[in-house]
């Protein structure tokens, strides 16, 4: 298997029927691995394995038994499984009226107006289910996921799990306080696990994407897209494919001295 072939490799893609899961199936496929797609949408999930010449799962990440199932079915039926992906992941519900005061409160703080700056109330207002859903979905997920991986890459001493955090897990901002703990934490299970099962030729590493052009940003209105833009050094949002290459990168022989590193893809915003 040369350094730009992944044929023979089986790669297990959560969250994989839309958005950066679906241009990481793609990408992966492209170099001739055997894409499983995992998604809890039947149908999204049927039509990127279609296109890549791959295999559906459907299952949901919250449901640990779901998810150990359907990673054994996949490594019996396959004799292995090489690369995992922990994507599966949703982006804080919108409120247009936060946001317009959040906008308005960032033109006072650049006027030097701060005692016109008005409270968000964010974390003060959460509720315990909002606080959940956004843990389960990214945390545990990952978790989930690791383990069941784990369970097949140990015996073959082979394999890499690549997590997908976020930029707000580097660089956490106020606003959404549960995304940004479960990103965070995304960060710090990466590390300890790496560790812990390094010496087993298991490499465990994550992307930290910044803001990018995908389907879970089509909520947000025009004005909180471009002043999320104005803050981005490059100037726009990320592109799917971007990530893509990176994820590409960890997947693959070429980031074999990778090991509980965090690649964040920002454009600067770091």
């Amino acid at each position: 298997m040369g350094a730009s072939d992944l044929s023979g490799m089986v790669v297990v893609v959560t969250g994989g029927g839309s958005g950066l899961g679906a241009q990481f199936s793609r990408r992966l496929a492209a170099d001739g691995a055997h894409v499983v797609v995992g998604d809890r949408d039947e149908a999204s999930a049927g039509r990127v394995a279609s296109e890549v010449g791959g295999e559906v799962a459907v299952f949901d990440v919250t449901d640990s038994g779901a998810f150990d199932a359907a990673v054994d079915r996949v490594a019996a039926h396959h004799g292995r499984l090489d690369v995992l992906i922990n994507n599966a992941g949703v982006a804080p519900p919108r409120h247009p009226e936060r946001d317009q005061k959040a906008f308005a409160n960032a033109m006072a703080r650049a006027e030097g107006r701060i005692d016109d700056l008005e409270p968000l109330d964010v974390t003060l207002g959460m509720t315990d289910s909002e606080w959940d859903v956004m843990i389960r979905i990214h945390l545990h997920g990952t978790f989930f996921g690791t383990r069941a991986a784990l369970r097949h890459m140990m015996p073959r001493r082979s394999g890499s799990i690549i997590n997908v955090s976020s930029i707000m897990g580097l660089r956490p901002a106020a606003g959404a306080p549960h995304y940004c703990a479960a990103k965070a934490g995304i960060v710090a299970l990466t590390k300890s696990t790496a560790q812990e099962v390094a010496p087993f030729g298991i490499r465990v590493n994550a992307v930290a994407p910044g803001w990018v052009d995908t389907p879970l940003l089509a909520p947000m209105d025009p004005i909180s897209i471009a002043g999320i833009t104005a803050q981005i050094p490059i100037g726009r949002m990320g592109r799917p494919e971007e990530l893509a290459e990176v994820v590409r990168f960890l997947a693959g022989p070429e980031s074999s001295y990778c090991i509980g590193d965090v690649f964040a893809a920002s454009g600067g915003w770091v």
